[in-house]
């Protein structure tokens, strides 16, 4: 016999790692699991799914174990059954999947979904014990900051004209808003832009909504990105020097916000005392930090750029100075007075590998026990343009910039396919947009690959300081600039803004995304920066969106919907990235265990909706987005 309504059961069959679905059978609530709790495990299926049978299956030290799941009548509700078992945690890392036996034979259930073969393990659901989750992240919207070009508070500290030389080019001082030179000059020009001029502007963060800054490097350097570090114990005095990072911890502890500095352990600038030292003197001190291919000007360097010489860690001592050390660079600045909230690693998929010293996994493992050690709640964030999920398995990395698992496939979907390099050819693309199909397989995938825990706190983000700017990606489409920050601000993990973006500043390049922030209110697109408050308002508010599951409902050709719940709240998310209004017509949605009866709001709009016959009747749904709150629930 043939699986009866394999679609619709496939659709309702759901887990992933929300408290809905993972819970302590006893004790307190919270998501910090520990060696030795019991931990209940739910999935849930349509009450007239053929399932005859479901096996919990997991490997406690290696050995395949299978539980048998019940399924409580209490638990069952008009539209849905919830099926359970429970466990005992026994390991650090307890990865599991789902047997389900149906009248057509037997179906794996994994983090990528259904299956008939054989899965490997390694896309199982996986629950952390022993992890402690820094908890403020995932009530937070970051907001990205370019120290340079976002505000002056004070003009005494800014570059002069010809104050040095690098590189052969004379530093510059620019009018703030002057359009920049091309590379390489643009490197050393300076718009004045300081940590004084960032607290200046707390009132307009608070405003807008955001809680947490992550801060462009701010450590002593020659150029105006400052990953040439030139001194990792003193903040740069044109940037206002230390004082000015300590009267910014004081300013926004009282206003309850958090930030976090970009460090690059990876490599530091050639003009760098210890790199000077050790060009100077094979034998000085430092010289063991480097690689010398041939001593003194054929070194190891970050992707063959010169001023970038790389660190090497086979350095016992070089270990010491930058994490493992009781003052080194990683914990010297978590202390009093300066109590940053977290780290932002550069390159960090590149950091402590080179040719046949593959040294990251001992490096990272002692980054993360310093930093967690001077303070647990430090969040550890890597850059990575890539798949690390090899770094977020809960003993590295507590997130990545979530390029590959985020804002990649937005802008695939959104705009085109396309993929770059820093070698020929450097960029490689098709000019057709992605699937909705490929763009919900590609975040599946990456959220399989990680822990829900560390998924939750993924740093989400449109663009950044090395990519253009979500706009000029997107074609200056409104709509679709709206319908890209509703996904950034609905989708599971913690939003970033780059700032700008909500005021609707633009750049075709990375050059350009470093253009200087525009205080000139008049010139604002005030609609689009309402629309950012709006959303920050519902992220930071909605547990479902803090805390929730998530589960695709539909998928259309330029259609999109999605289910973020929590046992207090749904949200649906509706985006339409068609030139065409989307028609209006039912959602179905008892596959997200959505009674009949539910009665949701637009949150833009006001209009609302009941859930009858198990869909939502939703209105024409234009280029854009529509979010629909639940507001009055029968919730199963």
């Amino acid at each position: 016999m043939m699986f009866i309504d394999q679609t619709a059961t496939h659709l309702s069959i759901h887990h992933d790692g929300s408290s809905r679905y993972v819970r302590k059978t006893h004790g307190a609530p919270g998501p910090d699991l520990q060696i030795g709790d019991d931990v209940t495990i739910r999935l849930r299926a349509r009450k007239e799914a053929p399932i005859q049978r479901i096996l919990f299956r997991t490997c406690p030290d290696g050995e395949q174990l299978f539980i048998e799941m019940s399924k409580p009548a209490a638990h069952t509700s008009s539209n849905c059954a919830w099926w359970q078992a429970s466990f005992k945690i026994s390991m650090p890392v307890s990865a599991y999947r789902f047997l389900i036996f149906c009248e057509d034979g037997a179906w794996w259930y994994n983090g990528t979904g259904l299956h008939r073969y054989l899965p490997t393990d390694a896309e199982d659901f996986r629950l952390l014990a022993d992890y402690t989750a820094p908890s403020w992240v995932r009530e937070s919207v970051f907001y990205q900051i370019f120290p340079d070009r976002f505000a002056d508070g004070d003009p005494t500290n800014s570059v002069r004209d010809g104050e040095y030389e690098y590189h052969g080019l004379p530093s510059s001082s620019r009018r703030w808003g002057e359009k920049q030179s091309g590379w390489p000059q643009a490197m050393v020009e300076f718009y004045g832009g300081d940590i004084p001029g960032v607290e200046n502007h707390l009132d307009y963060l608070a405003d807008l909504g955001v809680n947490a800054i992550y801060f462009n490097p701010i450590f002593s350097a020659y150029s105006n990105h400052r990953y040439d570090v030139t001194d990792y114990f003193n903040v740069d005095p044109h940037l206002g020097g230390n004082p000015a990072l300590i009267s910014l911890r004081q300013a926004t502890a009282q206003r309850g916000m958090r930030f976090i500095v970009d460090i690059v352990p990876n490599h530091c600038g050639m003009e760098h005392e210890w790199f000077k030292a050790a060009q100077q003197d094979p034998r000085a001190p430092t010289a063991e930090y480097f690689s010398f291919h041939h001593h003194p000007n054929d070194y190891e360097c970050w992707l063959g750029v010169r001023s970038l010489p790389k660190l090497n860690y086979r350095s016992q001592k070089l270990r010491e100075t930058i994490y493992a050390g009781d003052d080194s660079v990683f914990r010297h600045w978590l202390k009093p007075p300066y109590s940053i909230d977290g780290w932002r690693v550069d390159v960090a998929n590149m950091l402590a590998r080179h040719g046949k010293d593959q040294l990251e996994t001992e490096v990272w493992e002692g980054i993360r026990q310093a930093v967690k050690q001077e303070n647990p709640q430090a969040y550890l964030l890597g850059e990575n343009f890539f798949d690390s999920s090899s770094q977020l398995q809960g003993d590295k990395l507590d997130a990545s910039m979530n390029y590959a698992g985020f804002s990649q496939p937005v802008e695939y979907w959104l705009s085109h396919f396309h993929v770059s390099q820093h070698a020929q050819p450097n960029q490689v693309e098709s000019n057709m947009p992605w699937p909705t199909q490929a763009l919900v397989d590609s975040w599946q995938a990456s959220r399989a690959a990680i822990p829900w825990v560390i998924a939750r706190q993924q740093f989400n983000l449109l663009g950044s300081h090395d990519t253009a700017r979500i706009i000029n990606n997107l074609g200056h489409n409104q709509a679709l600039n709206r319908l890209a920050v509703a996904l950034l601000m609905t989708y599971v993990g913690t939003p970033c803004i780059y700032y700008g973006d909500e005021i609707g500043l633009s750049g075709a390049d990375s050059l350009e995304a470093r253009n200087c922030m525009n205080w000139d209110a008049s010139t604002w697109n005030t609609d689009l920066r309402s629309f950012y408050q709006a959303l920050i308002k519902l992220r930071r508010s909605s547990p479902a969106l803090i805390d929730g599951g998530f589960q695709v409902l539909q998928i259309g050709e330029n259609t999109l919907a999605y289910l973020r719940d929590s046992d207090e709240e749904q949200i649906i998310v509706t985006g339409n990235r068609g030139a065409e209004p989307q028609p209006a017509g039912l959602l179905p949605v008892a596959h997200g265990a959505i009674s009949n009866g539910c009665s949701f709001t637009e949150i833009f709009s006001g209009q609302t909706s009941r859930v009858e016959g198990g869909s939502l009747p939703l209105p024409e749904l234009p280029s854009g987005v529509q979010i629909w709150r639940c507001t009055e629930q029968t919730m199963d």
